[in-house]
């Protein structure tokens, strides 16, 4: 889901990250925050004065979407539901799971809880915008507590829409699963609501925008399409889980993959496998056994000039889990592997640890496109 992200710390086992895009969004809300929020609030300040409190409120903004989605990984992990990690991006935060809750009653708990904690961190800050500003005190410090209890009540709000995937689509989405005991079905009514709500904002947006309002109009556009599409997506996420689970890796494999040997140069490999095959990874083997891999990314870390000296026993990556999946093992659980570990190429191996092919991303998708042209139910 996300391309271009930084790792910024590891709290309680679950990994932070940011996306590039909420480097944009933290810019915009410090100017709005500096240049029209706090200076109606609080009067008469320097504008050095201004910034700063607009600097504090999107730090406070940025601990508060974190606070929003750790509620809702902690009760993930309650219920054995695997978080890949915490993103922020451009439209807030997602917890990243990395599979499907188990029963409605996980779905309905993990999503509750974020609203939740909202609502707490907003009853928090009011209370203390309330004592500072009767302890008389500075200005700065009662509008910046007033910015954050009321934005995260508008958080909790919002992320209560019924419209999947946010939360408030997730609990619609546990109540029809829980009515109609289908999984499918209430995520594909869910979506349906959500992409409806999505065009809803759309329109919104394009009216803000002729009426004059430029920037609310463009992001309630651009919101209008996230829901949409981030709806969408997740019907396709179970569709996904459907079509493959239960069924052996064994079947979507190619067999008798193209090996390479370990004295292969990286120019051998470049110009004999690699321009000519275009693969993009090839197991290496020594005497028939499997000794590692080598991918296009093995080879740009090597300089040119050592292109005709170094073999590819220099730079292979040897068997790992990471890299490798049993030939009985759930084709799902192949996907869930690749997604964790943002690879689209496994190899295949028998319980004796020799190669039986290679699976890749894009035969998984062929074959479920395949299943979803020919079964008119999905």
């Amino acid at each position: 889901m996300f391309s271009k992200r930084m790792r910024l710390f590891e709290l309680l086992g679950f990994t932070v990250y940011i996306d590039l895009s909420w480097i944009f969004i933290a810019l915009l809300i410090v100017w709005s925050l500096a240049t029209g929020l706090f200076p109606s609030l609080a009067e008469g300040l320097t504008p050095r004065t201004y910034w700063a409190m607009g600097v504090v409120g999107a730090v406070g903004l940025f601990a508060s979407i974190i606070f929003h989605e750790f509620s809702h990984s902690l009760v993930a992990r309650r219920y054995d539901i695997p978080i890949r990690g915490i993103t922020l991006f451009i439209f807030g935060g997602v917890a990243e799971m990395t599979d499907e809750p188990h029963e409605p009653q996980a779905e309905f708990y993990m999503a509750i809880a974020g609203p939740l904690a909202s609502l707490f961190l907003a009853g928090c800050f009011l209370l203390l915008t309330a004592l500072t500003e009767a302890a008389g005190l500075p200005v700065t410090m009662v509008a910046v507590l007033q910015y954050l209890g009321w934005v995260n009540a508008i958080l909790a709000v919002f992320n209560m829409v019924p419209a999947f995937p946010l939360d408030g689509g997730r609990v619609l989405r546990a109540a029809l699963w829980k009515r109609t005991g289908n999984l499918q079905e209430a995520t594909k009514r869910a979506a349906n609501t959500g992409a409806q709500f999505g065009l809803g904002f759309m329109i919104l947006g394009a009216y803000f925008f002729i009426t004059g309002n430029i920037i609310g109009g463009i992001w309630w556009f651009l919101i209008g399409i996230f829901m949409r599409t981030a709806s969408a997506a997740s019907y396709q996420q179970v569709l996904i889980r459907n079509v493959l689970e239960g069924e052996p890796v064994s079947r979507f494999m190619k067999t008798e993959p193209i090996c390479v040997s370990p004295q292969t140069t990286v120019r051998q490999m470049v110009e004999d496998y690699f321009y000519r095959y275009h693969h993009k990874l090839f197991p290496v083997l020594a005497d028939g056994r499997l000794i590692g891999q080598v991918t296009v990314a093995d080879m740009k870390r090597v300089n040119p000039a050592e292109w005709d000296k170094v073999t590819m026993a220099e730079i292979l990556e040897p068997p790992s889990p990471a890299n490798t999946i049993g030939t009985g093992e759930d084709a799902m659980q192949a996907l869930a592997r690749m997604n964790r570990d943002n690879r689209s190429r496994l190899m295949v191996v028998t319980p004796a640890r020799e190669l039986a092919g290679i699976l890749t991303l894009k035969d998984l998708m062929e074959l479920f496109q395949l299943k979803v042209d020919l079964d008119p139910e999905l």
